[in-house]
């Protein structure tokens, strides 16, 4: 959380400031996308675009949604390698990755349809419920019960974060397939914010 990410100047902050500004109008068709899974789109593909009538909350949701996305995949994975992992920490964990990587893909697609800058899925500490590069560290090392507490703590700031940014989304916003998308994770996340709990207390 303290450290800057490089592609700040896009960071999501900025779409308070910008999304009164007109985006690009477009003719692309709209497709269906259906909701599924932790992020809320689930397994759609990157070659399904959004239509290309966007604001720049769109553009800014957009790019700092990928790279949260990113950790939360990163964070996963580095459960996911873990040895004896508690079966419904692994379960968790497999789920949000499942959900979130193919939106990374479809994210991007997405800005380039927009014809906007696409950041890198990564970085650390860019707000929003985002980790640092030491509390990645401190996940990565820990191990047992201590590791599942600490996944499930970070994890709940991780998806707290990013209902935040999804409900400035859907006040903001004008692309119909961003808002549809920023909808779907705070349904899907804010019932997983809940099972986290439940699960940190049963540890």
């Amino acid at each position: 959380m303290k450290k800057t990410l490089t592609i700040s100047a896009f960071g999501f902050a900025a779409a308070i400031a910008l999304a009164g500004c007109a985006g690009t109008s477009g003719t692309t068709p709209t497709n269906t996308i259906p909701g599924m899974g932790s992020g809320g789109m689930g397994m759609a593909s990157s070659s399904a675009p959004a239509t290309a009538d966007h604001n720049a909350a769109d553009t800014m949701f957009m790019q700092g949604m990928i790279p949260h996305h990113a950790q939360a995949v990163e964070m996963s994975d580095m459960m996911l390698k873990k040895q004896g992992m508690d079966a419904r920490i692994t379960a968790l964990a497999t789920k949000i990755k499942a959900a979130q990587a193919p939106e990374i893909e479809m994210m991007t697609g997405w800005l380039k349809t927009w014809n906007e800058p696409t950041p890198m899925a990564s970085g650390h500490g860019m707000g929003d419920g985002m980790m640092g590069d030491e509390d990645l560290k401190t996940l990565d090392a820990a191990q047992g019960t201590e590791a599942a507490k600490l996944f499930l703590t970070q994890m709940i700031a991780h998806h707290e974060g990013a209902v935040m940014m999804a409900k400035t989304e859907i006040r903001q916003g004008k692309n119909p397939d961003a808002i549809q998308l920023s909808k779907s994770i705070v349904t899907s996340q804010e019932a997983e914010i809940q099972e986290m709990k439940a699960l940190l207390a049963s540890l």
